[in-house]
Formats: structure tokens, sequence, C-alpha cells
């Protein structure tokens, strides 16, 4: 079965509301990934922005050469299904009206002072481009090249460098 461009990308976007772990690190000078960890990605409309609620302690807002920096996010689902490695800006912004509308137990018990919590920090990423890629099942893949079939052909359209500045 074949995918467009933006079929890959709807399901970037249900993978990363279904699974939300990502790996996230901060692009150095050197164009070399650092500090990468996992983080929960909460977002409201596709295209984003994607918020990370975590603390002032972070190795990933302790990094930042100031409020924003150059950033990486990777997710892979829960199914292997899918995989996205996402380039973008990482803001550092401890936005009222965000905390209030994402705010949820699982957030509030990492903090014991709330919303009010002076270690609370929240990051903002603005995704710019992504590469996604479907998992060919390696067991169909196997059976098309037993059949004479060339599996790197099917694979062509199940993946997608995508533009995500909307």
């Amino acid at each position: 079965m074949s995918h467009t461009p933006q079929e890959l990308e709807q399901k970037f976007w249900k993978a990363l509301e279904s699974d939300r772990t990502v790996m996230l690190g901060l692009e150095s000078a050197g164009g070399r990934l650092g500090l990468p960890r996992p983080m929960t990605a909460l977002y409201e409309h596709a295209h984003g922005p994607i918020w990370f609620f975590t603390a002032t302690d972070n190795g990933l807002v302790q990094a930042q050469d100031g409020d924003s920096a150059a950033a990486v996010m990777t997710l892979a689902s829960k199914d292997h299904a899918l995989f996205a490695t996402v380039t973008g800006q990482l803001h550092r912004r401890l936005d009222r009206a965000v905390i209030e509308r994402l705010w949820n137990p699982f957030i509030a018990a990492w903090y014991e002072g709330g919303k009010d919590d002076p270690k609370l920090a929240l990051l903002r990423f603005d995704p710019d481009q992504a590469e996604v890629w479907l998992n060919e099942n390696s067991l169909l893949a196997g059976v098309k090249l037993l059949l004479g079939a060339d599996p790197k052909r099917s694979y062509r359209d199940k993946t997608a460098r995508l533009d995500l500045k909307h």
C-alpha cells in the first residue's frame, strides 16, 4: 500500500499523540546531538508546537545558551510501526496559559509546589523538518525476496521528508 507524504505526516502526529515518549536533545554548535533524554511530548494541534514539562535542573534547560536552541526529537512508536526524527527550535517558555491548558495529574505528580513550583520549566519545541519511516514487516520483506520481488521497491513510499513549518 502506498502512502503520500500527507498520510505519513498524519500517522506521525497520531503516533506522537498515542505514545508521547520521545528522545529530545540539543544540537551543539558543531552539529552534534548532545544530551538526548526521554521526555513526554504534549501538543494541542497538528504541526505543533510540542510542549515539554520539565525541571529547571534538567540538562536540556541547563545546557541552553539563552532561551532558544536548535534541537532534535526522535520518536519510535510503541508498536515500532513508525519512526521519526524531527528538527526544530527549543524555547524555554513559562507560559501560564499553556500550563493551565495542559496540566494534568501525571504532570502534577512531579511538582510538589503544583503549577507554581519554582523548579517547573516549560519547553516549547517548534518543529521544522521531519523524516518519517513506516516499518516494513521484515517477514513480509523476506517473503517478497523469496518470490523474486525487490522489498526495497515497496518501501520507497513508506518514508518521507516532511516540512512541518505550516
